[in-house]
């Protein structure tokens, strides 16, 4: 394949005055008065994740609004420090989306464990970008931020929420938190969970009605056999009053999310810092998570860091964008940076050469170029990527980097912003209008990424 990107190299396509006000029409079109969802269609809650994405792209058109955006997400966060994946909207009908606040019966099979009796949540969780959002979003408007108290009240919860993940998931016991379910890494449908998926018994085809087929085609989203298994999952996790300590049939630490959290206690250390707290727990934190990523995690015969199945308690033999993200890791010792690029130039993600960066290896026998998280390239995670590049500071991985925010911002005009494209042509896939796809696009173009 030929290099997307040769003389005029940074040339995203487009008027970047037209981009802009089309992704700010995206957003305000999401916005449902408290938060925004990810599409009017097959995601009309307010999603964990989606939102700390979303507050980073709001930032730079309405601080006030990106302050809210956390502040109603997190106004759902569990006793116990979970901040669930999904907040529901009692206002949206209850056939709309599965699977919905009638399955997880939050309120009732979590209220032991602090679910909050106000409003109906999922269970599970998703990836902690939340703290880093949280900054950026303060330092977008430090005034506005101090004038309405923003850091203050957000600090206890995003203490509390890192805590939950470093003591109840903890899993293996090596200090990395543990996911519990293929939604909560983010990357859904991953090959990378094909292995430890296998053991899971699905549920009874009967037992419930996939509505997301009603809004995409069934070959951009998950068989039928592995959305079984989800239900099953979420199911047993629901029965057993959402506890961690239950034998899980799917346990994996996920390079991805541990990356992620690494850089929010980074990020919640600058918060405690600026409300006058204390910031050595994070930053202590930060420096076991980093030990135990780098010992436990990383695949040196791939060139990339790799999830371990707790079941087994072995690397899994696949390459994921989730084992990019550690680029996003504040004093990632150079040996693993590295390598890291070279990975992601080379065959398995061809970064330079396909649109954006592939959410799974080019190469591998799993790979699907339009299949949700199968292969297609994800706006968020080349977002990650590209802030990761730009933090390793050498002349290759700026211009890298440069080279990937064109190439985003291209793709998301091109593809009307679109939930993921098609590494290969570019082409939009799942749904159009996706929020975090037009709020990151607003980052890019800002061009005021903060250092990590």
């Amino acid at each position: 394949m030929t290099t997307l990107l040769q003389s005029g190299a940074r040339d995203t396509g487009c008027d970047h005055g037209r981009l802009r006000a089309a992704a700010a029409s995206v957003l305000l079109g999401n916005w449902n008065g408290t938060g925004t969802v990810p599409s009017r269609s097959l995601y009309p809650h307010q999603w964990s994740w989606d939102s700390a994405f979303v507050a980073i792209g709001l930032r730079h058109l309405s601080p006030r609004r990106a302050q809210q955006e956390l502040e109603w997400l997190l106004g759902a966060q569990w006793a116990d420090g979970r901040i669930p994946h999904i907040v529901f909207n009692p206002a949206v009908p209850a056939g709309a989306y599965f699977p919905g606040p009638d399955f997880w019966r939050s309120s009732a099979a979590g209220g032991h464990r602090g679910a909050p009796a106000f409003a109906e949540t999922s269970g599970i969780v998703q990836p902690p970008v939340h703290a880093l959002a949280a900054w950026l979003v303060h330092r977008a408007d430090p005034h506005e931020s101090v004038r309405r108290g923003f850091l203050p009240r957000l600090a206890p919860k995003l203490d509390a929420w890192h805590r939950y993940l470093a003591g109840h998931r903890d899993l293996g016991g090596h200090g990395l938190a543990a996911i519990i379910h293929p939604w909560e890494p983010g990357l859904d449908n991953s090959p990378c969970w094909d292995a430890p998926l296998a053991r899971v018994t699905p549920a009874a085809e009967d037992s419930y009605r996939r509505v997301d087929l009603d809004h995409s085609v069934a070959a951009d989203r998950p068989t039928d056999l592995d959305y079984a298994r989800y239900v099953r999952l979420a199911r047993d996790y629901r029965d057993s009053g959402y506890d961690d300590a239950a034998p899980h049939a799917f346990r994996v630490e996920d390079p991805g999310f541990n990356s992620l959290l690494i850089a929010a206690e980074y990020a919640l250390a600058d918060i405690l810092r600026a409300v006058g707290g204390d910031p050595a727990p994070a930053l202590e934190r930060a420096e076991r998570l980093t030990a135990a990523l780098t010992t436990r995690l990383w695949d040196a015969g791939r060139g990339i860091f790799a999830p371990r199945d707790l079941g087994s308690d072995r690397l899994l033999p696949v390459a994921g964008v989730n084992g990019l993200l550690p680029l996003a890791v504040p004093g990632l010792p150079s040996a693993f940076t590295d390598a890291l690029v070279t990975t992601a130039t080379g065959e398995r993600f061809g970064l330079g050469r396909t649109h954006m960066v592939p959410s799974y290896d080019l190469t591998g026998a799993a790979f699907d170029a339009n299949r949700y998280w199968r292969g297609p390239s994800w706006f968020n995670t080349a977002w990650l990527v590209h802030r990761g590049l730009q933090a390793a500071g050498t002349p290759v991985t700026r211009r890298l980097a440069d080279d990937l925010r064109a190439g985003v911002l291209r793709d998301a005009w091109r593809s009307g912003f679109a939930e993921y494209v098609n590494p290969h042509t570019g082409a939009g896939r799942g749904i159009k209008d996706f929020s975090w796809t037009a709020a990151l696009a607003l980052d890019l173009l800002a061009g005021q990424q903060e250092d990590l």
